[in-house]
């Protein structure tokens, strides 16, 4: 047999789970308990004490009987006497006038003693003697128990026991079964954390302390602060009715920021990290119980369950009430054993029982009626909906999120047993909650000394700070006043704060993949000092809107998607504003020019388009770009020189790097671009060089290198201003003698051709500083190098060479480092020609 404490164990949760057990619930949990108690009593009771007493019951005493009130009526049927029973004494032989009298009961008397006849006179008998023997009694008894007594009275208990545990399981088989009770554990679970977490208890002070200040500002305000306060509120919204249009960008009211409160400063590392870990296990649950609603449906049909059980049980016990008597006939087949037909019998445990049913059928209706309520209050309201309206209300955490689903369900469950829950599980929800967390771990982890410790100086040798891949600025950075470049990368949430305004030697910005937000006085510093820009982003709307309203930004670099299908969302009509912005860089995608970029045109001074083998096909809007000066066109597929570069009058340098030109027969056109000076069309394919670039004479720079060139133009060599020619990487199989003529030649770069002899007039151009051989077939370096006295870098690696002139001697300013040659040729120069060489930069000029 099993033990209480077992039968209710089918009861018991976990303890974590009661938060997500309603009071009806838990009411019916008890209701449940006191039915199982009332049923292990009754089966106890009737295991250990039910049981039936009989006694025979003659037809004479029936057909005697005169009032009527026969338990066992009576039948046609022979006698006793005339059955055939054994002729022992268990056959009645009292008078037959005996009989006949009317007997109230049937009693078995015991022969008195001698001494009681003597002393005491005897009353006659008056019941009937049987002379049934005690093993008769009992096998009529167990006969009777099974045959007269209805199968209510015997099986009532264990009904009892079955229903009962059926309603237990129901009651608790959502947090028994796997597809709910993983769900509802890992709630629970993050809803426990969520509740003691340091966090929580900070924000929510924060929100306490914000509420304090707010009221007492109210307490403590005067008629006259109160017209203060209305007065500039209207200079405000002026202001901001003035400005909004201008600049096209709302910014929070410019107003003292509230002092975080010292407790939310005062954070352990250890509770933060765990709360990080919160926020990300919240965002992944919600994720995942949002999709369905299985664990509301599971609910509503075990508590309908409930209900179906309940009306059956009542149903039928109502029934069976009155079949619990206490007397009852039994016609058992056993006359041949006893000679009795009929049996009077009594069940001793028949007022008890009735008791414990009535008291069972109330425990029932009261249980059936919980449920009805369970089931009114699911279907009452739209559980798969819950709104944190009133926490948004009086928290400060308004971007707290409504959520739906078993999500929802789960919620007003909680609520049942205590609202707070929600209540800071919410706060875990909130994205300003996070943000605000992670703000004061970055702070407390990048220290101004931290910073200070990673603060470098760049080629420029400007101080500059690098930061990749924190999750905010910290605010410590305000802090170094002697920044002079700040670069973030990947950051996902950047704020400007008032402070900026200290960092008055930044002049230079990076924002790499860095969605960055800035207040009101903080974009009033950075409008006025900033001077240069670099954005680089993966789609158009992560450009600051505040970026085209920087009217003292010098230079703009935007790297990302900037395809003609997006122009109209790339804001450039609001770069009106930037009226001294000197350079545009843009890395994108582009299919055409952005027309809206003329409106740079008074002033922009250099326009780079870098388009990553994007063909550009419209360049129109170049021709009013007159102001430019410098024109890049990388890696934007140009297969000729576009006739709009031909407007740009101011032109001096154009840069046509990396694309598909083959020929170039309209750089006659650039004798009309007086100013232009500097020409590259490097890492193209062209083939041959017009003559008519002899036209061009305001040329100084010319970058031919990586194309497929195979001869020179001699009119090349006409270009008086020359002073860089770059025809490296190429098939040149001969350098014409006009080189010579490039009187102000400095630099000849023709390494990586096919040479394989240098003209003697090559060494005229005594203003040479740079020559690059290398990688060539020349046999030999003419004795004539020696001219080149101002001589600085000599490439002569990778050629046929089997010595070098002892004429290098007189390039007086040429060094070992610069000079690039195999090992073994340098050894053949002479002794003091290398030493010559070999000598340190400073000893030389101090020598001179």
């Amino acid at each position: 047999m099993f033990t209480l404490t077992e039968v209710a164990s089918l009861n018991d949760i976990q303890p974590t789970y009661r938060i997500l057990k309603p009071w009806w619930d838990v009411f019916m949990d008890y209701l449940g308990l006191v039915m199982l108690m009332l049923a292990i009593f009754a089966m106890t009771m009737q295991i250990t004490r039910d049981h039936v007493a009989c006694l025979p019951y003659p037809e004479e005493i029936a057909e005697a009987s005169e009032t009527g009130d026969n338990l066992c009526p009576t039948q046609k049927a022979s006698s006793p006497t005339s059955t055939g029973a054994p002729v022992k004494t268990t056959i009645p032989s009292a008078p037959t006038e005996r009989s006949n009298k009317a007997i109230t009961g049937i009693l078995t008397t015991r022969q008195p003693t001698v001494a009681a006849q003597k002393s005491v006179p005897q009353p006659e008998p008056r019941g009937v003697k049987t002379n049934l023997d005690f093993q008769q009694y009992v096998f009529i008894n167990q006969m009777c128990y099974h045959v007269a007594l209805p199968w209510y009275s015997k099986y009532f208990p264990y009904l009892t026991l079955i229903h009962t545990i059926i309603l237990m399981v129901s009651s608790n088989f959502w947090f028994k079964y796997p597809k709910t009770s993983s769900k509802i554990e890992h709630f629970v679970s993050i809803l426990g954390r969520c509740f003691e977490s340091p966090w929580t208890t900070k924000a929510l002070s924060e929100t306490a302390c914000e509420d304090s200040e707010e009221n007492k500002q109210r307490l403590t305000g005067s008629s006259s602060g109160t017209k203060q306060v209305s007065l500039e509120g209207k200079d405000e919204g002026s202001d901001a009715n003035q400005s909004t249009p201008m600049l096209g960008v709302k910014f929070s009211a410019d107003k003292p920021i509230a002092e975080v409160p010292s407790s939310m400063t005062i954070l352990d590392k250890k509770d933060g990290e765990q709360a990080k870990a919160l926020f990300e296990k919240v965002r992944k649950f919600r994720a995942h119980v949002e999709d369905s609603d299985f664990i509301y449906k599971f609910y509503v049909a075990q508590t309908s369950v409930k209900t179906v059980k309940f009306i059956l049980i009542l149903s039928y016990t109502s029934i069976f009430l009155n079949e619990i008597k206490f007397k009852h006939c039994c016609e058992p087949d056993i006359e041949q054993l006893t000679g009795y037909k009929r049996f009077y019998c009594t069940h001793n445990m028949a007022f008890m029982l009735k008791k414990l049913h009535i008291t069972y059928t109330a425990l029932i209706l009261i249980y059936g009626i919980t449920c009805l309520y369970s089931l009114f209050w699911v279907f009452r309201r739209p559980l798969k909906e819950y709104s944190f309206e009133k926490v948004r209300e009086e928290s400060s955490f308004s971007d707290i999120p409504d959520v739906k689903n078993d999500f929802a369900f789960l919620l007003h469950m909680v609520d049942q047993y205590d609202q707070l829950y929600s209540k800071r599980f919410g706060i875990f929800l909130s994205e300003v909650s996070e943000n605000k967390l992670r703000e004061i771990s970055l702070n407390h982890e990048w220290t101004f000394e931290k910073l200070k410790q990673h603060v470098t100086r760049n080629a420029h040798d400007q101080q500059e700070l690098h930061l990749f891949m924190l999750s905010g600025l910290p605010n410590a950075v305000f802090d170094l006043t002697d920044l002079e470049v700040l670069k973030l990368e990947l950051i996902p949430e950047v704020r400007f704060s008032a402070k900026v305004s200290q960092m008055t030697s930044m002049q230079e910005l990076h924002l790499c993949h860095c969605p960055a937000k800035v207040e009101q006085t903080g974009f009033a510093f950075l409008r006025d000092h900033l001077r240069r820009l670099h954005v680089k982003f993966t789609d158009v709307a992560e450009i600051p809107p505040w970026v085209y309203l920087l009217r003292s930004l010098r230079e703009l670099h935007l790297m990302g998607n900037l395809n003609s299908e997006n122009n109209k969302m790339i804001g450039l009509e609001s770069m009106r504003d930037l009226r001294h912005l000197k350079t545009l860089c843009l890395k994108s995608n582009l299919t055409k020019i952005p027309t809206n970029i003329t409106e740079l045109s008074p002033h922009l001074l250099r326009l780079v388009v870098h388009n990553d083998g994007t063909k550009l096909l419209v360049l129109n809007s170049l021709k009013k770009m007159t102001s430019l000066i410098e024109l890049e066109l990388h890696n934007c597929e140009l297969e000729r020189i576009p006739h709009a570069i031909f407007s740009l009058t101011n032109l001096q340098e154009l840069d046509l790097k990396s694309n598909n030109i083959r020929t170039i027969e309209e750089i006659i056109s650039f004798q009309h671009l007086k100013r232009l000076t500097c020409l590259k069309l490097w890492h193209n394919k062209i083939t041959t060089i017009p003559s008519s670039i002899g036209h061009v004479k305001s040329l100084e720079s010319l970058h031919l290198s990586h194309n497929k060139l195979e001869t020179l133009p001699s009119t090349l060599f006409t270009l008086q201003k020359l002073r860089h020619l770059d025809v490296s990487h190429n098939a040149i199989t001969v350098l014409p003698p006009d080189v010579g003529l490039l009187n102000n030649l400095q630099h000849l770069a023709i390494n990586s051709n096919k040479l394989e002899a240098l003209p003697k007039p090559l060494f005229r151009c005594t203003k040479l500083k740079v020559l690059c051989l290398a990688h060539n077939a020349l046999i030999t370096l003419p004795e004539a190098v020696g001219q080149l006295v101002q001589l600085t870098q000599l490439e002569l690696r990778g050629n046929c060479l089997d010595r070098l002139p002892a004429q290098l001697g007189n390039c007086r300013l040429l060094r070992k480092n610069a000079l690039i040659v195999e090992d073994h040729l340098f050894d053949t120069l002479p002794v003091e020609v290398k030493e010559s060489i070999s000598r340190e930069t400073n000893v030389s000029f101090s020598g001179l």
